[in-house]
């Protein structure tokens, strides 16, 4: 496959989710105090792993490993650990984080990939069964950085129907709930925080850029149509469906002993 045969995937993004710089900085700030004298960190779903790089740049005593399904996002991550001089601290694995047997570590971090974690019978929303993995997966006095889908508010059927197909309401708990959730789990929320609406638009938008440069580009394209249907669809969802009503958050959690 040649340059052009394709849009370069995800370019203008940084991270893989509505995550600002800040709010990394502060993330990896908290993640990091059982890192201090050494120790390990795990990334379920980690994509080119950004975090967890800047994570071992804040621990230099510290290893990863972060598992995903997509090469091309793994090898990113590989690069940038070399040119970072971290690449003999961090090992990427092409495997699925679901019945995973990596673990315990001192630090875990599932950022958007809590959906992995669930038994493949288990009934939406998976919140209840990725909290007791996670819980399985962190090493007392560690941390666990989840990134979980929540709704701002009750979907309305018009929104649910210009969502992912099969959207319903209860695909996601309320922010409240999210966190009560991770209590009864056997966590207690050291911090709670949530996505503005910035940082949404700024991952939504970045998330199709490179797809809507290459159409401006590529229109008589063989795989033009394809291309375009995909990224309209998504953008119709994102600002017909779930804008403003799905959130993101970022809670920080100890394991209770």
């Amino acid at each position: 496959m040649t340059a052009t045969d394709a849009p370069p995937r995800l370019t203008h993004l940084t991270f893989h989710g509505p995550l600002s710089e800040a709010r990394a900085t502060r993330l990896v700030q908290r993640a990091a105090h059982p890192l201090r004298h050494g120790g390990t960190v795990l990334d379920l779903g980690c994509g080119w792993a950004e975090l967890t790089l800047r994570l071992l740049a804040a621990a230099p005593a510290a290893t990863a490993t972060g598992v995903d399904l997509h090469a091309e996002d793994l090898e990113r991550g590989r690069a940038e650990a070399r040119a970072r001089g971290l690449a003999d601290r961090l090992e990427l694995v092409a495997e699925s984080a679901t019945d995973t047997t990596r673990g315990p570590a001192d630090v875990v971090l599932c950022l958007g990939a809590a959906q992995a974690l669930r038994p493949a019978d288990a009934e939406p929303p998976h919140t209840a069964e990725a909290l007791a993995v996670l819980r399985r997966l962190v090493r007392p006095n560690g941390r666990v950085v989840l990134g979980e889908g929540f709704w701002q508010r009750t979907p309305t059927p018009e929104e649910l129907g210009a969502m992912w197909p099969g959207a319903r309401v209860g695909e996601h708990l309320s922010l409240g709930d999210l966190a009560d959730a991770a209590v009864a789990a056997g966590f207690r929320p050291l911090w709670v925080e949530t996505a503005s609406e910035e940082e949404w638009e700024e991952f939504e938008s970045g998330y199709r850029a490179d797809t809507e440069e290459w159409l401006a580009t590529h229109a008589t394209h063989p795989r033009a149509a394809e291309v375009r249907e995909r990224a309209d669809r998504h953008r119709a969802a994102w600002l017909h469906g779930y804008r403003r009503v799905l959130g993101i958050a970022y809670l920080t959690l100890v394991p209770v002993d």
